[in-house]
């Protein structure tokens, strides 16, 4: 017949376990005790508000800290509802049993429970906002485990709480006003019944009698730090021996219609330590996917979040007022990592140290919902206000480039990219790029470069101009990956001018005239002009795939051409991926009616073998080079164009004095 027993536990051990393993940051013991003060506090304004008569009913809803050096005692008091003997012999001599769970239960309130509202990963649902000025009702109530009180012995060698009940009615018949309960963290403790207790009216005191090994946490600055990092927005004042210390208010929960902007520049100030004011202000309520609330910044300077401050980004994340974790970047795609803020929500489940969070459905519904919200934000932005929004992509776009790669959102993505073009001096979209194509157009033409200057001055872009055809300038390599893995905006498809076949054009009329006067070249000439480019080849050797003539350029004497259809700036990130610094072989296409290759073929007709001739190919080679982004032997490229000066400067020379 088997027999029925139940566990037993040595509560030293147990105690043990939970100050010396549970829990990784000792000064977490303060953000501990400072919930359960706020809970007590939030049971009493609840009750008071239920129209129940409570004790001193003048004193003010406060937690207060005081520190005692030469005893070493630190003493946490609220004036909330306080515990009678049999609260006390539960909540505090049952470990992992929560007052705050049965309070919530004797009221009928599940608003804390984590699994109040089942949710589908899967599903797009409807953002719902909250109601503004929705009452909070028991909500506020933070613990929930029974476990949180018990941190304190990682600093304490005796613990002692005093505690007087708020309300008669809680109070069981001849018990006494006032109890003490004490414990030294072994398997015992006492409760000690008292007439009264010397400063305090109702409400709990906790006097802390520190180890030696913890004298830092006597110290002012030690606890007002420890407070303003993560109790800094309970709804109740904190005061470290007489100063309040969370001076802040939680603005992320108060009515939006009720905050000036003073107040949420101030707000951003405290939070990012930045001296100027944001940029702009995300204020949101959700009820549904998920309940939480947030108050977002857009910063007014950009940093670089992807390097000197590539762990300085993502969201704060709170439960129930109580900071969990900084910078949680899980919160935020890469992409929005230069949006600030706090994001506070009574859905999450925490792991019972609340160190750490969970694994669970409810954050990444945060996270999605936060980015939808801030598509829509920005996509207002860009419709209502275009240089506010254009003003934002100069600041940050750097960025939000990089959420082309977020499948859910790149169409809306591509919506929002902003460009510079050969046609426009203000940013571009790419609507308005297509808006302006030309009839017959079916391709959206870009250029890679470091700059809008020598996107300007890339010899690919000479007979686009002379087309009148508008090309698209990408500043940064993100771009063109951009594009190119968006393949199409609508119906038109992105190409780069470099790998552009110089007769898709054709069907364009010249709207500028070639810059060369020079005559065409006879027949005589042409075969002669095709010798030299063999001879060029032969020059540069392995230097080039081919040296070929072209009609892509007017004003430019040569360029590079890949055959492959890989950009310049696309072989880069390649090579530099492959830690390959030299320069791709790529085909030189040479411009026939340019006057300095009409030189050159003159001199090439006098000698084909001369050094002359030969300097002056590597010279061309060295600025078409040049021009494709390539420079990694700057010394010998000088050292050729000096010597060709030279020669040139000694034949003017020698012409002047004859």
């Amino acid at each position: 017949m088997s027999s029925t027993y139940k566990f037993k536990a040595e509560t030293h051990k147990v105690l043990n376990i939970l100050t010396h393993s549970l829990y990784t940051n000792r000064e977490i013991f303060l953000r501990e005790l400072l919930s359960n003060a706020s809970d007590a506090l939030d049971k009493l304004r609840f009750k008071q508000n239920k129209g129940e008569s409570i004790l001193a009913p003048e004193l003010p809803l406060e937690i207060k800290i005081s520190t005692d050096k030469e005893s070493n005692i630190l003493t946490v008091q609220d004036t909330g509802i306080g515990m009678t003997k049999q609260e006390m012999q539960d909540n505090l001599g049952i470990i992992a049993k929560s007052g705050s769970e049965k309070f919530l239960k004797d009221i009928g309130d599940t608003s804390g429970d984590s699994g109040k509202q089942k949710i589908d990963p899967y599903a797009e649902e409807e953002i719902v906002e909250k109601q503004e000025g929705a009452s909070a009702d028991a909500s506020q109530i933070i613990g929930r485990f029974g476990i949180g009180f018990y941190s304190v012995f990682m600093v304490a060698d005796k613990v002692e709480v005093y505690s007087v009940p708020a309300i008669e009615s809680m109070k069981e018949e001849n018990e006494a006003k006032a109890h003490v309960w004490t414990s030294h963290g072994s398997d015992t403790f006492t409760i000690t019944p008292l007439e009264e207790v010397a400063g305090l009216v109702r409400g709990t005191m906790i006097k802390i009698y520190l180890k030696d090994d913890a004298k830092e946490f006597i110290e002012e600055y030690r606890l007002e730090n420890i407070i303003r990092r993560h109790s800094n927005f309970l709804p109740f004042s904190i005061l470290l021996n007489d100063k309040v210390i969370n001076t802040i208010s939680a603005l992320w929960r108060e009515p939006k219609f009720n905050i000036k902007k003073e107040q949420y520049d101030e707000f951003y100030k405290f939070l990012t330590y930045d001296t100027e004011n944001p940029f702009d202000v995300i204020h949101l309520s959700v009820d549904a996917p998920v309940q939480f609330n947030a108050l977002l910044f857009i910063p007014e300077k950009s940093e670089d979040y992807f390097l000197e401050q590539k762990d300085q980004w993502g969201l704060d994340l709170y439960v129930r007022r109580v900071l969990i974790e900084k910078n949680r970047q899980e919160l935020l795609p890469n992409y929005f990592a230069f949006v600030k803020g706090v994001v506070d929500t009574e859905d999450l489940p925490l792991n019972i140290s609340r160190e750490t969070l969970q694994e669970n459905i409810v954050l990444k519904k945060i996270s999605q919902t936060i980015v939808r919200q801030l598509m829509s934000h920005f996509e207002k932005m860009a419709a209502q206000d275009k240089e506010k929004y254009n003003a934002f992509w100069n600041k940050h776009g750097k960025y939000f480039k990089f959420a082309f790669n977020d499948f859910v959102y790149r169409d809306r993505v591509a919506k929002l990219m902003r460009f510079v073009s050969s046609g426009s001096e203000e940013l571009l979209s790419l609507e308005e790029y297509v808006s302006r194509m030309k009839a017959g157009q079916k391709d959206i033409w870009y250029v890679s470069a470091s700059s809008k200057e020598a996107a300007k001055l890339n010899p690919h872009m000479e007979r686009f101009t002379r087309k009148g055809l508008e090309v698209l300038y990408l500043l940064e390599p993100v771009e063109e990956i951009a594009l190119e893995s968006l393949q199409k905006f609508n119906e038109y498809t992105f190409k780069n001018i470099e790998t552009a076949d110089a007769r898709a054009l054709d069907d364009f009329a010249d709207v500028e005239k070639a810059e060369s006067d020079l005559p065409k070249l006879s027949d005589l000439e042409k075969t002669e002009f095709e010798q030299m480019l063999e001879r060029m080849k032969e020059v540069l050797g392995d230097k080039v795939k081919d040296v070929k003539s072209t009609d892509r350029l007017s004003g430019s004497p040569a360029c590079m051409a890949s055959q492959d259809g890989v950009s310049s700036t696309m072989e880069k990130l390649m090579r530099s991926f492959q830690k390959d610094d030299s320069i791709p072989q790529k085909v030189l296409e040479i411009n026939p009616d340019h006057a300095l290759i009409r030189s050159l073929l003159t001199i090439y007709k006098d000698d084909s073998r001369s050094g002359l001739f030969e300097e002056m190919v590597w010279g061309i080679f060295d600025n078409t080079v040049l021009l494709d982004g390539y420079m990694n032997d700057p010394f010998l490229m000088a050292q050729r164009s000096l010597k060709l000066m030279e020669k040139a400067g000694q034949w003017y020379a020698d012409l002047r004095n004859k």
